[in-house]
């Protein structure tokens, strides 16, 4: 059992990896085929779409896995995934409809608009039928849901590839590979599952759907309001700055982005063993601090690295015309190092299942960024962002840091299941 788990580990960092490497060409192809002005118009849709996305993450696999786990009669298991299924579409469908109304009162571009609308088809799809990827997570078979993803990855590279090779400028061109990719592997999921399982009709259970709703509520409250946190900057700056500065902020934050990825990465393979392995709730507390101080010291590190070379990087990865992004890289990358912390410092609200804690450090963080953004946008411009999201990235560190002070009596979990599953 333990190969196994180790392996689907594997797989699921492996995926990670790939699509860090892989979202970093594809980020630079958008950048160099759009240019400044058209990239801006590219990454304000996708943060718009990327909190709008956050609504369908109701009922999520920190809900649905245990309760698979629980019941491993198939039946049973089909049942559930139905209703989780219907749950994710319906949160779907609201965060595509307030995508579009957030739009609509932001009076946004006509291009912004074609962007959004095809990039929002991951919302209507990745959610709903990611119900099959925790159905794998149960049964600790995470390899047929990694090679899909990767395969639909592959077809939305290669797209961009060839739009960016054949000297295409069209916004709404590129997001259609996003599209693309969101199609394909809702498809390949949806085959693998139903080759496996015999087709059953499903009554409506509302007693089920009811506690599918409840369970996930304050995970669900988490993830939008991290998700805000991570991107209301840019709805904030975008129409209080020229194009060509809201892209260059926006080249930074990708970049910075997939950096930050090599936190969560580390952070997934460690914590089965160091974290969510132990019976002891004292040692797991320890090792959450020595994991943070490491992650803390790999993030200044590679900070120190990405400020020596912003130059190099940014006309390696976007050329001269964002050459804007090269100071707000060198300055941002050290306030990325502390995302590093939080990831680390996360990992202990999780494993004492204590959602209301990480949704508490999300709202005051989004509280935090909003209000300082709001003041200090308008008069800074796109250096007042940078100093929001150090700001807010500081403020997170400081909380988790609270919450594992405050956990220094904590008493012994006793089972951690559902943790690890997340």
């Amino acid at each position: 059992m333990r190969r196994r788990v180790a392996g689907n580990l594997l797989w699921m960092l492996t995926e990670r990896g790939l699509q860090v490497v892989t979202g970093i060409a594809i980020v630079a192809m958008l950048a160099r085929a759009l240019g400044p002005e058209g990239f801006a118009h590219f990454q304000y849709a996708q943060a718009v779409v990327t909190i709008a996305a956050s609504v369908a993450l109701i009922c999520g696999s920190e809900v649905v896995v245990p309760r698979l786990v629980a019941d491993a009669a198939s039946a049973a298991q089909h049942r559930l995934l139905a209703h989780a299924f219907v749950l994710r579409a319906f949160g779907g469908l609201l965060g595509y409809a307030l995508m579009c109304g957030y739009l609509a009162v932001a009076g946004a571009a006509p291009e912004v608009w074609a962007v959004a609308l095809l990039l929002g088809i991951a919302i209507l799809l990745r959610e709903p039928f990611g119900v099959v990827g925790a159905w794998m997570q149960a049964h600790t078979n995470n390899r047929p849901a990694t090679v899909f993803s990767l395969i639909s990855l592959t077809i939305k590279a290669g797209m961009v590839g060839l739009l960016f090779t054949a000297g295409s400028r069209a916004a709404p061109a590129f997001a259609s590979a996003f599209a693309v990719e969101a199609v394909v592997l809702a498809l390949l999921l949806a085959g693998y599952y139903l080759s496996r399982v015999p087709h059953r009709r499903i009554a409506v259970d509302s007693a089920l759907a009811g506690q599918l709703l409840r369970g996930g509520t304050l995970f669900w409250a988490s993830f939008m309001m991290m998700m805000a946190a991570r991107r209301v900057d840019q709805l904030i700056l975008q129409p209080l700055v020229p194009l060509a500065d809201f892209g260059a902020y926006a080249a930074t934050m990708q970049i910075l982005d997939n950096y930050a990825a090599a936190a969560t990465i580390i952070a997934a393979g460690a914590a089965p063993v160091y974290v969510y392995g132990q019976a002891d709730a004292a040692l797991a507390r320890r090792n959450v601090g020595l994991l943070a101080l490491l992650l803390g010291v790999v993030g200044f590190a590679g900070a120190a690295v990405i400020a020596g070379t912003a130059d190099w990087i940014i006309h390696l990865l976007y050329g001269e015309q964002f050459g804007t992004a090269i100071g707000l890289l060198r300055v941002a990358a050290f306030a990325t190092a502390l995302l590093f912390v939080d990831v680390g410092l996360t990992l202990l609200p999780v494993y004492l299942r204590k959602p209301e804690w990480v949704a508490l450090k999300w709202a005051g963080t989004l509280a935090m960024i909003l209000v300082f953004d709001l003041i200090a946008v308008p008069r800074y411009g796109i250096w007042g962002a940078v100093g929001g999201y150090a700001l807010a990235n500081g403020f997170a560190v400081v909380i988790g840091l609270a919450l594992w002070w405050r956990c220094r009596t904590a008493r012994p979990v006793q089972s951690t299941m559902a943790a690890h599953e997340r």
